[in-house]
């Protein structure tokens, strides 16, 4: 085993083996199973069994969720958060996908924004929220002296998604492929640890507070991972239904507030 390659790397590897179906192991000297003979089993007083007791305990399969929390954990930065998602083959949105998509801003930014999951433009570019909901998300914050490119943390947004993988015809994520992810976005949150969260969508709602309906949500201070949260919709359903952006900018004052107190 190479230094590079640890014990929670290989036992990540060979339970994701198993998940595929592989039930045994190709050696390099080739074996006559028809040579092979087992020994006769023997019961009774003088039976070759191993006492239950000392046979050993086959491990329960590892989730696709705790491959992930496994994988997590072991990221120190945010440089090795991104290589982790990169080999993490569990998701499938993975396959049909052109790239994927970590985060953009500044690190040190104290607002931390996390979207639902990239969309045409963004799996393009590899670079989360640059269609026309990117845009009108730049707009909104700027609006209160906010932006991605901002160089002090007062100034500055880190904005990621739940799903670093475009979804098929742009499709909501599915609670399955969010709970998957879910890992890696807890650990995101840890390493750049915000002042404030700002989930936008259902499925950002989903993955942050574990429930959905952000018309209830948005609006309303709540918390998790110990960090104040404010929901907001999203901006393609501000594109979709101008009528949410007064919301919308009651909310962004919101945010602002609270950043000075």
């Amino acid at each position: 085993m190479t230094p590079d390659f640890d014990y929670m790397a290989a036992k990540a590897a060979l339970e994701w083996q198993i998940e595929l179906g592989v039930d045994e192991c190709i050696g390099e000297v080739p074996i006559n199973r028809y040579d092979v003979k087992p020994p006769k089993l023997k019961l009774g007083p003088t039976s070759n069994l191993a006492p239950i007791s000392t046979m050993p305990s086959v491990p329960i399969q590892e989730s696709a969720a705790g491959i992930a929390a496994i994988m997590a954990g072991k990221c120190t930065n945010l440089s090795a958060l991104r290589d982790a998602m990169a080999v993490f083959d569990q998701c499938a949105l993975k396959k049909g996908a052109k790239n994927l998509v970590f985060a953009d801003g500044n690190p040190n930014a104290r607002v931390m924004v996390i979207g639902e999951a990239p969309g045409r433009d963004e799996d393009a570019q590899g670079v989360p929220f640059v269609g026309a909901a990117g845009q009108l998300l730049d707009k909104m914050f700027a609006a209160i002296g906010m932006t991605r490119t901002g160089q002090t943390p007062q100034d500055a947004l880190y904005i990621t998604n739940v799903m670093p993988w475009r979804p098929p015809q742009n499709r909501d994520p599915e609670l399955a492929e969010i709970q998957m992810m879910l890992p890696f976005l807890k650990r995101h949150i840890a390493l750049i640890n915000p002042d404030l969260i700002v989930p936008m969508g259902n499925a950002a709602c989903q993955a942050v507070l574990g429930r959905k309906g952000i018309t209830r949500l948005r609006g309303n201070w709540t918390s998790a991972f110990e960090c104040p949260v404010m929901p907001m919709y999203h901006p393609a359903a501000l594109l979709r239904d101008g009528s949410k952006k007064a919301g919308a900018w009651a909310d962004l004052l919101s945010i602002q507030a609270r950043l000075k107190e």
